[in-house]
């Protein structure tokens, strides 16, 4: 069986094939900075990283290029109402976003373009626009004219008479049709502004993605990924400005969408006001337990964020971990590297094969997440008769399923030994509350999660060479009764008798 992926323009699942041997190009339209971000801006992006994983598993070569929408309306107005610079709104809110995104453990694209650094591309593009009779100049800026492209609404499958009844009119825009949109914004008072063809201003937002997947991936490309409420009018005017200058082509091979999320039942969005930044929710929970939430949730379908489904998640978790280390310690193996593991789950030993089967099959089936993680479940109880050599093979063929999904623990914490008998109460209760002055929260999981809680912020202090905050963290865990060990190989932990 090979991958299939549900193709949103063709709305059928289709074998999927790279375009050019064995690479693959994907575009994902990322975040526009102008608030804080919220776990819905994260879900499609934690999909697309387990995408990204697997297809690496498989083999392929793969080309991830992620955009951030530095420059737009919303930003100005942010920027304005702070009293700050365009371009201090957009680095405070990304890169609040990156950091939340290491810690749900999303690997960063291989490629990060900024609109504004990309103008160049964006007037060559409107130019050819505007040389075909699809783009026109007016008062205010440059506007793509939707009626001159008789396949517009192909994408999200609406006829074009049926747009003029959703559409927002805005009457400060000099356009000709209802339906036509802006390419390039000429300066207003106080506003950046970018040199061009038609005097100084700014791209549109969609004429950003156009530019930046072409020069990056070329056209067409392999998988173009969004969130299903940019399927229109973002991605339908990304093909409309695009696809009229590749000669018949098609822009994206694969268009791949993610559901919403919903917060007790309501949309989350900034508009509503009904969600809690990213980094706060970060501090609430698990950011692992937070990715298998939305692992048992098929990608296209809505996401419902609750108290109790988060729980689930979090239990559901603690037992895939609990199995990987007591493998790890029936097995004899102290330390997993993820190239190995991989490894052991495409070549699969006799104890592991029916699991790595059922895993893959399951990720082949559009990337059914909640099927593979059914399948380890499964699997858990046939998991804890093993011994030895075949303990050791399934540990680390069951953390080459972990890392596909994103929620393997570090490789050099495997066969750490269970401690909460070890610690007494008192010093139990003074542990926990370390972790939740230090972290903001204190997950259900016991001793060995909250000092692996704070040795994450002591790996970053040492990371950034803050060492003193390294050893005010080590001389914290030492007056919990824990003592910290430090060697080439990392940090290891015991308990004080």
């Amino acid at each position: 069986m090979s991958l299939r992926l549900y193709n949103s323009r063709t709305r059928a699942l289709e074998d999927f094939a790279p375009l050019e041997g064995n690479r693959v190009r994907i575009y994902m339209c990322g975040l526009t900075p102008s608030a804080d971000p919220h776990l819905g801006h994260a879900r499609s992006m934690l999909f697309f990283d387990v995408l990204r994983r697997y297809l690496e598993f498989l083999g392929y070569a793969v080309t991830y290029v992620q955009n951030v929408t530095d420059i737009d309306d919303k930003i100005i107005r942010r920027a304005a109402d702070e009293g700050v610079a365009w371009y201090e709104v957009v680095e405070k809110y990304y890169g609040s976003f990156v950091a939340s995104l290491e810690r749900l453990g999303v690997r960063r694209p291989d490629v990060e373009p900024r609109a504004t650094e990309h103008v160049p591309k964006i007037v060559e593009i409107i130019r050819g626009l505007e040389q075909k009779g699809i783009a026109y100049e007016s008062d205010d800026g440059v506007y793509y004219s939707v009626r001159a492209w008789p396949k517009y609404g192909q994408l999200s499958g609406r006829h074009i008479d049926e747009l003029l009844e959703s559409v927002r009119i805005d009457a400060s825009e000099r356009k000709r049709d209802p339906l036509d949109f802006a390419l390039w914004k000429k300066q207003k008072p106080g506003e950046p502004a970018w040199e061009s063809p038609w005097g100084p201003g700014r791209p549109g937002w969609h004429i950003e993605c156009s530019a930046m997947s072409w020069e990056y991936l070329g056209e067409p490309f392999d998988i173009h990924g969004g969130g299903l409420d940019l399927i229109f009018p973002h991605h339908e005017n990304e093909v409309a400005q695009t696809e009229p200058l590749l000669a018949g082509k098609p822009m994206a091979n694969f268009w791949v969408h993610t559901g919403l999320l919903f917060f007790d039942g309501s949309k989350m969005s900034k508009s509503l006001g009904n969600f809690v930044p990213l980094d706060e929710e970060l501090r609430r929970h698990d950011p692992r337990a937070l990715r298998t939430l939305f692992l048992q949730i098929d990608y296209r379908k809505q996401a419902n964020f609750t108290v109790d489904s988060i729980s689930a998640a979090t239990k559901g978790l603690q037992r895939l971990g609990e199995t990987l280390a007591e493998l790890a310690r029936r097995g004899g193996v102290e330390r997993i590297d993820g190239p190995g593991a991989l490894d052991a789950l495409r070549s699969p030993s006799p104890a592991v094969e029916g699991m790595a089967r059922a895993f893959r099959e399951a990720l082949d089936a559009d990337m059914n997440t909640a099927g593979a993680l059914a399948v380890l479940f499964g699997w858990l109880a046939a998991a804890r008769t093993l011994e030895g050599d075949q303990a050791a093979q399934a540990a680390r063929a069951l953390y080459g399923a972990l890392w596909i999904l994103g929620v393997a623990p570090a490789g050099d914490r495997l066969a750490a030994p269970r401690v909460e008998a070890t610690l007494d109460a008192a010093r139990a209760a003074a542990l926990r509350s370390l972790c939740e002055r230090l972290c903001g929260y204190a997950n259900s999981g016991g001793v060995r999660e909250w000092v692996e809680a704070i040795l994450d912020l002591r790996r970053q202090a040492r990371q950034e060479r803050n060492w003193r905050r390294s050893d005010e963290l080590r001389d914290a865990l030492a007056g919990a009764g824990i003592v910290v060990k430090d060697s080439k190989e990392g940090s290891t932990w015991t308990v004080v008798d």
